[in-house]
């Protein structure tokens, strides 16, 4: 059993920067992927970036690839997420999630958090 919790949404103004971060709490065993999904008003879900825990190796959605970094401590208990050059286009709850079937397509992941909101104003 996997609770995720989100950190670090708000405001920032079109070209800032803003950092999420997911705090894993584990209470069985450890996680062997960790991600983001956002949804923006008005449109489905969608995934962005997924890290595999250990190897470390990473995923983006074109739409962030370039922009976003997702990384992990030591522990792979917390997953960061580091936005930058935002656009309104990045206005979204963005959601961390765990445990993917598979990272590169973003798919099945059994753990999702409540979601934190992140505004990109011009």
């Amino acid at each position: 059993l996997i609770r995720l919790v989100e950190s670090g949404g708000g405001s920032v103004q079109a070209g800032g920067s803003l950092n999420l971060t997911c705090i894993a709490h584990k209470y069985a065993y450890s996680t062997h992927s960790m991600g983001w999904f956002r949804q923006a008003p008005g449109k489905e879900r969608e995934g962005i970036a997924c890290i595999y825990s250990g190897s470390g190796r990473t995923f983006y959605s074109d739409a962030v690839k370039g922009r976003f970094t997702i990384s992990q401590d030591a522990t792979y208990n917390r997953a960061i997420l580091q936005m930058e050059s935002l656009t309104p286009d990045d206005t979204a709850i963005y959601y961390c999630a765990a445990e993917f079937r598979q990272c590169s397509d973003f798919g099945g992941p059994s753990y999702w958090g409540a979601g934190t909101q992140v505004t990109v104003s011009t």
